[in-house]
């Protein structure tokens, strides 16, 4: 009599394995050759008790890998949906939020520019400045250019569609929102004044205008890729405030005496009109495109270089603008509701700005 055949279970799994370690280097553009050097420097022949010749052999491999990989990740939702390779969730986010990974002095070279291929040619310049592989920075402008061309006509948040259409984290997301925002609003952001600002310099106060000057949530034009015209149309009335300059200048002094050191206080007392004039002088005149576009130049020159000359600093300048803003609503000028809710507006897009640009 026969025994029994023996049962056998076989399970195959084509699952792509992803090292991360590998993938960074390769995302960052080291060519294969490069990224040997660099894992020997970091022990992994000891590490793995293995020969250069084998390591090597596997980095090609992962690097034919990303290659394959990589128009699917132009295109994130598609990743999702192919059947080529079988790959975990994590290590779906991984290849996706790591490809979509930017450099701020990267992209604040072409920040403000056209995403054009004239500009494309020009990255060996930007490489040589910020010390990114020129691999590294024609993946990121493509990836800029790319979310761009994708969202700049979507309605709603802008945030929200680029991380919903290419699965990034809200914090990377985020990042591509102000980026493509700056380049939509056609943002002045090269001239010389401007130069030594950083990408973060301008996140955070072009983030809050996307949250604060565009179309309303609840209103049926919602999109924050368009500014609220209105909004900018009342931002006229609170020119009001010029015509009661005496008064709204006796209710910031009256408040900020006590505070201020008396060399401060005097510089407010003397400076207040010039101050006053220069915040009342851009919130009169964004809606102009024109006007709108220069915003951050016009800040940095109407009312941060006064400021670094009168020499006060972040804390004085601050309370100055928390007392400025809330004081004018003390004088009861502004009639209509919407004037009021357009300076609040305003001057939290403002105070934020000259937060980060002082």
């Amino acid at each position: 009599m026969n025994s029994p055949s023996p049962e056998v279970d076989v399970f195959i799994s084509n699952y792509t394995i992803v090292d991360p370690d590998v993938y960074h280097l390769w995302v960052n553009g080291y060519s294969a050759t490069e990224s040997v050097t660099i894992l020997k420097q970091y022990g992994i022949l000891e590490e793995m008790g293995t020969t250069l010749d084998l390591v090597a052999s596997d980095i090609l491999d992962h690097y034919r890998t990303y290659s394959l990989l990589e128009k699917l990740i132009h295109y994130p939702t598609k990743l999702d949906q192919q059947l080529a390779f079988q790959i975990e969730p994590q290590t779906k986010n991984l290849l996706i939020e790591k490809y979509y990974e930017i450099d701020d002095i990267v992209v604040r070279e072409f920040l403000g520019k056209k995403l054009s291929s004239k500009h494309r040619k020009d990255l060996d310049e930007v490489s040589e400045k910020t010390s990114i592989a020129i691999k590294s920075c024609r993946r990121q402008f493509d990836n800029v250019k790319r979310v761009f061309k994708y969202v700049e006509e979507l309605q709603g948040s802008v945030i929200q569609n680029i991380s919903s259409t290419f699965l990034l984290s809200e914090d990377l997301a985020k990042k591509y929102g102000v980026i493509v925002f700056i380049a939509c609003m056609r943002f002045e952001t090269s001239k010389r004044k401007l130069q030594n600002l950083s990408f973060q310099d301008f996140y955070e106060p072009t983030l809050c205008i996307i949250n604060k000057w565009t179309y309303p949530k609840n209103s049926p034009e919602f999109g924050d890729m368009d500014l609220d015209r209105e909004f900018l149309l009342d931002l006229r009335e609170v020119r009001i405030l010029l015509d009661k300059e005496k008064d709204h200048k006796h209710v910031v002094c009256q408040k900020l005496k006590q505070e201020f050191l008396e060399k401060t206080y005097s510089s407010m007392e003397t400076n207040f009109r010039m101050l006053s004039r220069a915040i009342i002088g851009i919130a009169y005149n964004l809606h102009h495109n024109r006007d709108m576009r220069s915003l951050f130049l016009d800040i940095m020159e109407r009312i941060v270089d006064p400021w670094k000359v009168l020499n006060w600093n972040k804390t004085e300048i601050m309370a100055f603008l928390k007392v400025f803003f809330l004081s004018a609503f003390e004088l009861d000028i502004f009639q209509e509701s919407e004037v009021k809710k357009a300076w609040e507006r305003y001057m939290e897009v403002i105070t934020i700005s000259i937060k980060q640009l002082y």
